[in-house]
Parts: structure tokens; sequence; C-alpha cells
């Protein structure tokens, strides 16, 4: 007979063996199962909520409403007629009753949103002045540009004032860039609506700066002070580290320098410099030790920790991202002190459900579905990976086996996501990040408690160094995982690309024991598979050259330009940077480019100079030509610091010089001089023909009208070819195809092919309708690279070769 001792832990076999359990375990070594029963509810809710957040707010309401009915249908049904089949039918019902109470929640919700004024003013165009709080501080984009989440408490529309809820997205320039959270703010806009499915119901253009006045809170001002006293205690600190502390310990990325921010998500690490549950853990696992020392009595301090991370959320500013970070984190914890998946996983599905209910939106959020996996993966994965390392190595101390497991965990159960952000699958991002996680703690845990002393008025001084340092280490980690060439592999995107990448992680799951079995019993075939399947997903670059010639590559950067001239085998001419350094590096690795006779930055703005980092990254660079209008001055200034640490010669453009590297010659057209009309840095474009031979090509930089007509009256020698002949194969677009272009000099360029570098989607409305109209009147070929990805051009036997990528 089996038999149990009084406290539990041990039992007997029928043999007399004593067996170790754990108290109240009905079998010998068996850990509980996995309860799924409200995770699995809680993802079809999701996904159901996600598909439906683009329908009217009514018509959810009543899918929501048919869904409860369902759920009911068992219980109509009685239990006699279905025990066999009791419990699948209760779990549909389960099913059917989480997604009919979600859906009916966010059908509820987005009729409340829309009551009011905002939702009509935004669908014709409206103008009206709006008043209300600053939900989520200012971000900054592109060409001095921040967006400003406000929520419109007041609409003043057609002399009447109405009151909402409406959520907004404002874009304006700089002078919005001083905003706080909870600042009350009255300003004039124009309205358009946003997306559907979007959290915020429309989207505002300033019609004049802001007039605001500071949040009256003390709440507010005690958590402002708080940042400002960490961010004022790390000042002394190499730039590096002043960005990267703050962005851990408080989610502030303020300070952060734009290559670290680049770097940080290529390397996998982006996830460090915002707020996510490992704060939330980090901090409620130092709070439970300091309730400890100081003798809290254990039932006070599930209270107590629940004051400290609502204390956390205030000052980290309580968006959507921190909110959701909190509770995941709590899950986290939660799973950490059971020491079981039991109890962890239905509180990931409570944890779900309460989110979407509290903000469906969040159904559509990356980060939300990020935290959410992330957590997945630590509560399925870490336990039995981490004791899987500790039986395989018994000498790893089980803390370093649970560090190097954890963000392996994460970064499975994430990537299928990842894939849908970046295009591809990081190599280095599992290596990034276990290397950086011994950093983790300590960065966040000094950083904290720094922060206190800083907020207190105590000195702290060399303290910085405490947080300061374990930062510089996933700094330095970050930088050398970019720099990596082969640090990520191209990928199908889209939908398809996450669900292919999804079915082969969940196939190499199942199968890895067997696997590992094969490999000691058929090693040298086990090999062989796996040096096939590397030759097929690595990146053919790294020992070939890209298919075919090309003479001008635009390369799909986004919203911005990066064009690509070849001069000899191996080197090239890069005309702007893109806005993203990890695009244009990719974009350089495919063409075989290792280094660059010259890099021409046609002027300053954020989505031509900011990937200039990654042109940078592992190549020699001749030189740097630049506008000779240095604005805005804080991206001139980091062109400047980027050069100057290379050791790049740099000078501004000079009107009239031509530049040969081989068989290809530059010549510079403008600008011919300042022009305060429009916009000055975009008029400031550096314009420059290029010539390969017998392939022309006029790039024309960001020019507007104003610019355009000045180079058609001063350059119209070497603009315009003979009139039944066009002067150039292939023109650069002005300004992505803006509307704001000079219509007679693109008419009288006459060139087969027009080339459009532009983002998809972009919320400048680019290229315009009337610049497309005019190129089809005039019968030149448009090629986009938000259509057509990257643009290879060339031409041989006098004829012009075109070769996309789509």
């Amino acid at each position: 007979m089996w038999g149990q001792t009084r406290d539990g832990s041990v039992r007997l076999d029928p043999r007399g063996h004593a067996r170790q359990t754990r108290p109240g375990d009905g079998h010998p070594d068996r850990r509980p199962g996995v309860d799924l029963r409200l995770l699995v509810p809680a993802l079809f809710g999701w996904g159901a909520t996600a598909l439906t957040l683009g329908v009217g707010g009514g018509i959810r309401v009543i899918i929501g409403a048919v869904a409860l009915v369902v759920a009911a249908w068992p219980a109509w049904l009685g239990r006699a007629r279905h025990r066999r089949g009791g419990g699948a039918l209760r779990m549909a019902a389960l099913v059917a009753a989480v997604t009919g109470v979600l859906v009916a929640t966010a059908g509820l919700a987005d009729l409340r949103r829309r009551a009011g004024v905002v939702d009509e003013l935004a669908n014709r165009g409206g103008v009206g002045r709006i008043s209300g709080p600053v939900v989520a501080e200012p971000v900054p984009i592109d060409n001095g540009r921040f967006v400003v989440r406000l929520r419109a408490e007041t609409v003043l529309s057609a002399g009447q004032v109405t009151r909402s809820s409406a959520t907004m997205l404002v874009i304006g320039d700089d002078r919005w860039s001083h905003l706080q959270w909870r600042d009350h703010v009255d300003v004039l806009v124009r309205m358009r609506p946003a997306d559907p499915g979007d959290s915020v119901l429309a989207i505002a253009k300033p019609l004049y700066g802001p007039t605001s006045r500071p949040a009256s809170s003390r709440l507010v001002a005690w958590s402002s002070h708080i940042r400002g006293a960490l961010r004022g205690a790390v000042s002394a600190l190499p730039p590096d580290a002043q960005g990267l502390v703050p962005a851990m310990v408080f989610g502030d990325t303020s300070r952060s320098p734009p290559e670290l921010t680049s770097d940080m998500r290529a390397a996998g690490l982006a996830h460090l410099s915002a707020v996510s549950g490992a704060n939330v853990s980090i901090l409620v696992v130092c709070a439970v030790a300091g309730l400890g020392v100081f003798g809290v009595r254990r039932r006070w301090r599930p209270a107590a920790l629940l004051l400290v991370i609502a204390a956390f959320v205030v000052v980290t500013r309580p968006e959507p991202s921190v909110i959701r970070a909190a509770a995941m984190g709590g899950v986290g914890v939660l799973a950490c002190y059971r020491s079981t998946r039991a109890a962890g996983i239905p509180a990931l599905g409570a944890a779900i459900v309460g989110l979407l209910m509290a903000d469906p939106w969040l159904a559509r959020s990356f980060g939300f579905a990020l935290s959410a996996l992330a957590t997945l993966g630590l509560l399925v994965f870490a336990g039995p990976w981490s004791r899987a390392v500790v039986q395989r190595f018994p000498r790893c101390p089980a803390p370093i086996a649970v560090a190097v497991v954890v963000p392996v965990a994460a970064q499975v159960t994430t990537a299928p996501v990842l894939v849908l952000l970046q295009g591809n699958v990081s190599v280095v991002g599992i290596p990034a990040n276990i290397l950086a996680a011994p950093f983790v703690a300590p960065v966040t845990i000094a950083g904290l408690g720094l922060a206190t002393l800083a907020a207190l008025g105590l000195p702290t001084g060399w303290l910085a160094w405490a947080p300061g340092a374990p930062a510089l280490a996933i700094t330095w980690i970050a930088h050398r995982a970019a720099g990596v060439s082969w640090g990520s592999i191209d990928w199908p995107d889209g939908a398809a690309g996450a669900m292919l990448l999804t079915g082969g992680t969940l196939l190499l799951l199942v199968t890895a024991p067997r696997l590992r079995y094969a490999a000691r019993v058929r090693p040298r075939t086990i090999l062989a598979g796996l040096l096939l399947s590397l030759a097929a997903v690595l990146p053919t670059g790294w020992w070939g050259r890209p298919p075919g010639p090309w003479q001008l590559v635009a390369c799909d950067v986004g919203q911005g330009d990066a064009l690509v001239v070849a001069t000899t085998p191996g080197r090239g001419i890069l005309v702007d940077a893109g806005p993203e350094p990890l695009a244009v590096d990719r974009c350089l690795r495919r063409l075989s480019v290792k280094a660059l006779d010259l890099i021409v930055l046609t002027h300053f703005h954020a989505d031509h100079v900011d990937g200039l980092a990654g042109a940078l990254r592992g190549r020699s660079v001749a030189g740097i030509v630049t506008s000779p209008v240095a604005d805005p001055p804080d991206r001139a200034a980091t062109v400047a610091r980027l050069a100057g640490q290379g050791g790049i010669p740099l000078r501004p453009a000079r009107l009239g010089e031509q530049l040969r590297f081989g068989a290809t010659t530059l010549s510079i057209l403008g600008p011919a001089r300042r022009i305060d009309a429009g916009s000055v840095p975009n008029n400031a474009s550096v314009v420059l023909t290029v010539r390969i031979g017998d392939f022309d090509a006029l790039l024309t930089g960001d020019v507007e009208a104003e610019a355009g007509r000045s180079l058609r009256l001063t350059q119209q020698a070497n603009l315009f070819g003979p009139q039944s002949n066009p002067r150039f194969d292939v023109v650069k677009a002005p300004h992505h195809g803006s509307a704001n272009y000079d219509d007679i000099l693109f008419a009288e360029t006459r060139a087969p092919v027009t080339l459009v570098s532009v983002g998809a989607d972009n919320d400048y409305g680019h290229p315009a309708p009337r610049f497309l109209d005019a190129a089809a009147a005039l019968g030149t070929r448009v090629l986009r690279t938000d259509q057509a990805g990257d643009i290879a051009l060339w031409v041989a036997g006098g004829q012009l070769y075109v070769r996309t990528d789509h």
C-alpha cells in the first residue's frame, strides 16, 4: 500500500521504499501540469478583439452578445446529455464567454469615445479648439517633429463647446517638445480620421503652438522630480550611460543617443530601453527583501507591494505600455514565488483579459504581444530548461542557469512578432541577451537607489557609476552585436513570415528530444542536415555578389532617402543615409559595398542623416559632403560628431564642383543660394547629377518649388537636353513626391524613369496625387520603394534596365 508521512513529504512505494515528493502531491516526482483553462480562452478572446477592432462599435456589441448566448448553451442543454464530452464543452463555453465579454467591451469603449463632435470633425477634415491633458509625453519622430497624445476633454467648434473623451494624436513641431505628462493643453487643430482600428480617434495638425499649463497634482510633480533627479545624477557619465540608465530604470529615453537606440534595436536589446515586466519583477523582488528587513508582517506584504508597484507606475507614467509591464511583471513574480507554472499561466490569462478589458486597443499592440509572449516563454520554458541545464552541467549554479535560459525563452517566444516588426530573424539576439542579462538587474537596482538618493537631495557623485558601469557594458554589447555583418537573416515579412517562423519553432521544440537522440546515434547525418539548413538561410552576400549589374540603387529604407552610386567593385557613393542605421547598413551589405568613396548628405533632416552610423559601420569612408545650411543644428552636430569619431573629412558642398571616382562623375548643381521661403533645410538640399558611361541621373534631394524654380533658372544648360532627347535616364523625385514641387522643372527633364523613395503608409501623404498625375501625363514610369523595395538601375547597350525586389 502507498503511505504518506504526516507532513506529506515522503511516500512509500509497494516495496517499502521511500520516495521524495512535495507536500500534497498525489504522485511521486510529478510536477503540476500546465493549466490552460484560462489562457486558451484569453488567447481566443485576444484574437477576436484584434480582428474586430476595425468594425463598428455597435456591431461588436452584437457579436459579443451572440458569443455570450453561445456560451450559455451548454447550461441550457443540461449536464446529463454531455457527460462524455463535458470537458471540451466547458472549455468551448468558456472561450465563447471570454470572447463575448472582450469583444462587447471593446465595442462599448469605441461607442463611448466616438460620442461628441471629434469623430464628425475628423471625418470631414474640420477645425476645432481642443482642450485636455497630455496622456503620453512627446516622442520625437523626424524633421524636428514630435508626436503627442492628448485626451480632448472639451472641443470648441462652430461656436459650441462639447464634452468628449476621445484621444487624439497631435503631430507638432519643437514647440511641443517641452510638454510633460498631465500638462493641460489648449490648441486649435485641423483633424483627420485615424485608421479604424487605431487607439486614437483622430490625428490632429496644430495650426499654431500650444497654450499649456503644468499639471497641478503634487503626485505628478513628485514623479517629475524623481525622473529629473536621476537624469541629473548621471549627467557626468558618458553619453551612452546617460541615455541608458534612465531608460532602463524609468523608461525615460529623452537622452538616448540615436546611434545607441539603433544599435540596441539591431542587437535585439531594445526591450531593455523600455519599461517591461522585467523591471517590475526586479522592483518587486527588491521590495520583498526590504519588507523582510523592516519586519513587515507577511499578511501586509501584498498591500505594500501593490503600493510599490503603483508608485513605480506613477513615476514611469501610467501609459498603456507601463500598465501592461506592471501586470506582466506581477505575473512573473507570482510564478517565481509559487515556483510552478500552475499558478503563473492562469494568472497570465487573467492579466491578458483584464488588460484588454481596460484598453481593448492593446489587442493590436506589438508591445503588448511581446510582453505577453515573453511572459509565456518564462512560464513554460524557463523552469524546465534551467533544470535541464543544471542536470547536464551539475557544476553550473542554478541562478546562472536561470540567467542564461530566461533570455533564450523570451527570444524564442517573441521571434514571430519580431519578424513582423523587423522583417528578419536576429542571429545575434540570443547571445547578446545572454551576455547582457547579468548587467540588467545591477543597472535597475542601483539606478533605483541612485534616483532615491538624488531625489532626497543627498550627494551622489561617484555613486552614479554603480548603475553606469553595467549600463556601459550593455551598450558595448549592443554596439558590437549590431556591427556583426551576419547578425540577422532576411525572412519573409508579414503574417506569412510570422506563421512560418512559428511553425518552424514549434516543430523544433517538439522534435528536439528525438533530434538529440539522433545526434548521438547518427551524428554525420544530423551535421549534414544542419549544414544544408544553414546554406538555405544564410545571406548569400557572404560569398557572392548581388545578381545582375547596377549603377544606381534606391535602397528601401522607409520614409527617407538612401541612394547608392557604383564606382569600382566593392566601393560606391552614398547619397543620403535614410532614417535608420540598420536599414542602410543592410542595403550596403546586400550590394557588397565594403568602402565608400564619398557620402553626400543633401540636407540634415532626420530621414536623410539618422542612418549615418549604419553606413559607417565596418566601412572605410573617404569623405562626407553636406548641405551648406546646418539646419536642424542638432542633426548637423550629430553628423559632425560621427565624422570626427571616424576621422572622416567633412565639408559643405561647393556649387559647380565635379568629383570623379573611376568612371563615375558627380556634378553639384545646387544650392546656388539660401532660400528663406518654404522649408529652408529642404530648399538647401544638395542637387547633383551622376554620370557613369551612358547612364545619367538627376538627384534632387528634398528641394521644394522655390528651390526648383531657382535651379531651373540658373542651371538650365546642365538640366535640359535637346527637345527630342531627354537629358537624364532617371530623376529622383524631389521631396519624396511631395505636391510642393516645380512642375516646369519636372516636365522639362522628361526622364523615362522617376524614383520615389518613400515609406509605406507614411503620414505625409507622399507621393502626392498631384505629383503622380503629373508623372502619368508626362509618360514617365514611377518606381516607388514602398512598393518595389530596393530599385536597381543601369544602362547596357544603350538600353535602360530596372530590377526591383518585389
